[in-house]
This record gives structure tokens, C-alpha cells and sequence, in this order.
């Protein structure tokens, strides 16, 4: 289902919200603060599902103040993808785009795992759940590796932890936003586990591994950043190991950018060892890395 059909059929019992306190943006500003979107590197499909997003926001907006019909909007969304995909940056990102619109009080990301809601004794989950609810009110509450919370069977704590957010997601509606994240099968299982999450979390996103290009783009950006650069031998030895890695991790999860900045990390060690030797290195030399710094280092 598209996503704009989905936030229709989702939004509200009736579609018929005349509400005329909705917040308004304008249009110059969200295209402004989506080129922090697309400074990203790759992530094409899910920059398009995001401004997708927000045009069916900006026109929502619209028709309330042209007295016209208008669909509540609920935002509560589920990500696909494995780590190093730029999941936890895009929900950072959202947090803040939805308080520019008005729709988030604060704008803030909340960031838990199963450990931060399960806990150790009947009524202990719930608890720790409702807490960061409330410490994610105005703001995105993200779960990472949300699966988990249905792992241990029937009689686990986990499944607490889903109804409490479930609950939690009724009482303080369109007081934060949800966002279910994960390794795509295991969501995939998750998701037809309990079947009635997919209608409250109407939006889904995919966050695909990046390829060779795009890690090597990364790398570039991440030196950079730090004020280094690759000389062209290390440009060639390090496009030629991501390739090899690509090759080896085509049946297994992979870190994607977790990985490649371990690589740069390890790299600029290894060049602060080479010119450790040297009696004074010129500013070029503490700027450049080359090819013998990709050696070894992180894998997968």
C-alpha cells in the first residue's frame, strides 16, 4: 500500500477533522530543513517516503485553513533495515522536522532497547515502559530492536512492554510519536506476531544496505570532517576492501556505516603510528592517509 493511501485509510475515524487549531509551516521552511535530509548520503527511497510525508502534512495544513475537510494525522512508524543504515540519524532528524511543524512540543528522539522497558517482576515492565513514555512526550520514543519484546513466548515481560506502549499510545495520542525499528525479517515476524500493530503503525520504512559507492562516500565525509584526506593509492585500496567485504557479508547482517567509520577510526590511528617516526611532519602529512593505513583493521 502507498504510503499516502495508507495515511488516509489510517488517520482518524472519520477522515473529517475540521480542527482549526492546526499548526502551520511554511513551505519555504520545510524545504529548508529538508536539505539536512538530503545532505545524507544514498537513502533515496527513504528520502522520498519522508517528503512524502511531509507534503501530505503541508497540505493537510493547507486545506484546514481553506475551512476544507482534513485527516488527522498519525505518524507512529516502523523501520526496516540493518545497523549502520541511518535509522536512528532519520529519526533524530524527524523529531525535529515534526517540531518544526508543529506537531512534536519538543522535538526530541528518546532511544531504548528491550533491556530500558522489560523488567525483572510482574508490574516492573510496566512501569519502566510508562516512564519513557513520558520521557518521550513531545518527542519520537524510538525502540530499537523492537522484535525482542516478542522473543521469550506468551509468558515473557516483553509482550507487556508492547501492550503498555499500546496503551500509552491512546492515552497521550499525537502527544509523541512511535517508532518501531529492526532487522527487516525479524520486524517482519514481529509485525505478523501481533497483528494488531500494522494499523497503528501505518507508516514503513525500508532503510536498505548502502552500496560501495555510498560507504566509500561516507569514509570520505567522515575524514573530511576531521580534516583528513585519502591520497589516490587509498582511495583504490579502500573502495577495493569494501568490495571484498560487500562480497562476504551478502548472506549475513552488516554495519554498513558502523563499519566504514571503525575503518577510518583505525586508519587514522595507524597513520598518528606511521608519523609517530617521522622528526617533523608538515601539515600535508597529518592531513593525508595512505593506502599502507587501510591495512588490517576492523571487519565486519
Amino acid at each position: 500500500m502507498a504510503l499516502t493511501e495508507a495515511l488516509q485509510q489510517l488517520t482518524g475515524r472519520s477522515g473529517n477533522s475540521t480542527a482549526t487549531n492546526t499548526p502551520v509551516i511554511e513551505k519555504s521552511r520545510l524545504l529548508s530543513l529538508l536539505t539536512e535530509l538530503d545532505a545524507l548520503v544514498g537513502l533515496d527511497e527513504v528520502k522520498r517516503i519522508v517528503r512524502e510525508i511531509f507534503a501530505y502534512v503541508y497540505v493537510q495544513q493547507s486545506r484546514v485553513r481553506q475551512h476544507l475537510k482534513a485527516d488527522p494525522v498519525v505518524l507512529h512508524m516502523v523501520f526496516f533495515g540493518n545497523p549502520g543504515t541511518g535509522k536512528t540519524t532519520v529519526a533524530r532528524l524527524l523529531a525535529r522536522l515534526f517540531h518544526e511543524c508543529g506537531l512534536l512540543s519538543q522535538g526530541h528522539l528518546v532511544e531504548v532497547e528491550r533491556a530500558d522497558l522489560v523488567g525483572e517482576y510482574i508490574g516492573h515492565t510496566a512501569q519502566k515502559t510508562r516512564e519513557h513514555i513520558k520521557k518521550a512526550l513531545g518527542g519520537v520514543l524510538f525502540i530499537d530492536e523492537a522484535y525482542s519484546l516478542a522473543r521469550g513466548g506468551d509468558k515473557d515481560f516483553g509482550r507487556e512492554a508492547i501492550d503498555c506502549l499500546v496503551k500509552g499510545m491512546e492515552d497521550y495520542k499525537n502527544q509523541f510519536i512511535a517508532i518501531l525499528a529492526g532487522y527487516e525479517r525479524e520486524m517482519e515476524w514481529f509485525l505478523s506476531m501481533n497483528p494488531g500493530l500494522p494499523s497503528r503503525f501505518p507508516i514503513h520504512i525500508h532503510f536498505p544496505d548502502y552500496d560501495a559507492d555510498a560507504l566509500l562516500k561516507i569514509a570520505k565525509r567522515a575524514l573530511a570532517d576531521r580534516q583528513y584526506r585519502m591520497s589516490v593509492d587509498a582511495e583504490i585500496t579502500l573502495r577495493r576492501r569494501i568490495q571484498e567485504v560487500l562480497r562476504e557479508v551478502r548472506q549475513e547482517p552488516f554495519s554498513n556505516a558502523r563499519w566504514v567509520r571503525n575503518v577510518v577510526e583505525d586508519a587514522v590511528r595507524r597513520q598518528a603510528v606511521r608519523l609517530f617516526e617521522h622528526r617533523d611532519p608538515k601539515r600535508d602529512d597529518l592531513m593525508l592517509i595512505e593506502a599502507a593505513d587501510f591495512a588490517g583493521g576492523a571487519r565486519l
